[in-house]
């Protein structure tokens, strides 16, 4: 019983994690919120040289 519920503990959380490759539209949505808010925030302060490619690094890293 004590090793079911092991490999249970170490199951579970792979299968929740590989449940999470496909965004739905919700999910879109709020990148789509993230950019104009991003935009709209880039238009007041615009960015720096080093924020500029450090965007560029996450953007390639996602």
């Amino acid at each position: 019983m004590l090793t079911l519920l092991r490999t249970a503990a170490l199951v579970l959380p792979l299968i929740a994690v590989a449940a999470c490759d496909r965004e739905g539209p919700a999910e879109r949505a709020g990148k789509s919120l993230d950019n104009a808010g991003q935009s709209v925030k880039d238009a007041i302060d615009p960015p720096g040289p080093a924020e500029k490619a450090g965007r560029a690094v996450d953007r390639a890293v996602k």
